[in-house]
């Protein structure tokens, strides 16, 4: 048993936006997917970061988070059309200060409970890929600050979906249990984002 966890820190999708990246999910080639459908199981969501952190820290790491979540107000997120990468594709996300602001104080915060090096037992169903681990270790390297790149991922395929624009508030900020494929299986934690002078929920 690994005394370590894959961490996906995300924002979650409100019910119009969620619906619509299931569906596009649901419309890619079956026989491309590799078995990935996003659902209620695999949580459709925009990374923030990426990591892998010790179990018996995740308390600590809670209360740090809550402070810095809590310097954030909600913001808009726009989904700009539907993009690629080497095998996966996506609902494209603009690079907004407003969300780089809160990936780059995230990533801040993150960065004295990160381990660099994890197993797949770290994983939900601990059955992660090769590749899931190596994107989780070099996340910090390869797919941060300068190199981040928003996006809601919809599965494997070659053709890029054609997706609507569209915009939502970001609202919610989740802690999530990191699966097969780095999706999102399990949220652990859930934090609200609020305005200034915005009564606790």
């Amino acid at each position: 048993m690994s005394d370590l966890i894959a961490l996906d820190m995300a924002i979650l999708l409100p019910a119009e936006v969620y619906d619509a990246a299931v569906d596009l999910s649901a419309s890619l080639d079956p026989a491309e997917s590799q078995g990935l459908r996003l659902s209620d199981l695999h949580v459709p969501h925009v990374t923030l970061t990426q990591q892998f952190v010790r179990k018996e820290a995740v308390d600590d790491l809670w209360a740090r988070l809550t402070h810095a979540i809590s310097l954030q107000e909600p913001f808009t997120v726009r989904v700009t059309g539907g993009s690629r990468g080497t095998s996966s594709v996506w609902m494209a996300v603009e690079r907004s200060p407003a969300l780089v602001r809160l990936h780059e104080r995230l990533m801040a915060v993150m960065g004295d409970f990160e381990q660099v090096r994890g197993e797949p037992e770290a994983f939900y169903g601990r059955n992660a890929r090769p590749e899931d681990l190596q994107w989780v270790s070099r996340y910090r390297v390869e797919a941060s600050f300068g190199a981040y790149q928003p996006h809601i991922t919809l599965g494997h395929a070659t053709a890029v979906p054609d997706v609507e624009p569209m915009e939502f508030e970001a609202r919610t900020v989740a802690a999530c249990h990191l699966g097969r494929f780095c999706t999102c299986r399990r949220t652990l934690r859930r934090w609200r984002l609020k305005r200034l002078g915005e009564d606790a929920d």
